[in-house]
């Protein structure tokens, strides 16, 4: 028997996450590199809790899923960023009525900025030593 699952990836700057939405039961659940209560753990911050739930807020449809990322790179930042993107595009596959208000709210573009790689002869990617001239 197969399990009824909704795929969605999202990328930001280095981290990259697998969001895997199944229909739940009436409770949110969320669990986190198979970590089920060490969510509050993995992001601590209030923020990044409002970031990774905005897609779901938005749609109303928090108590209709459990929801299972992967996630692996980058910060924590980046991680709740890929995470959120990730679940917006599984959201689209379950439903593809809800892409005005994800697409409206911002959610469905990635953020492709990245880190500049460093170049030779300077201490960082543009930070040069002070020049002298004498």
């Amino acid at each position: 028997m197969s399990i009824v699952q909704y795929y969605g990836t999202g990328r930001r700057k280095s981290s990259v996450a697998r969001v895997y939405l199944r229909p739940g039961k009436g409770e949110f659940r969320l669990v986190v590199n198979k970590r089920s209560r060490g969510f509050d753990d993995y992001f601590p911050l209030k923020i990044h809790k409002l970031t990774i739930y905005k897609p779901l807020s938005l749609t109303n449809t928090m108590e209709n899923f459990d929801i299972y990322v992967n996630i692996k790179g980058g910060g924590v930042s980046a991680q709740t960023d890929a995470i959120k993107l990730g679940l917006s595009r599984a959201l689209l596959e379950y439903n593809s009525e809800l892409r005005p208000q994800l697409k409206k709210a911002g959610l469905l573009t990635r953020d492709a900025r990245e880190k500049e790689s460093k170049k030779y002869g300077l201490l960082k990617a543009r930070k040069a030593s002070q020049y002298h001239k004498r």
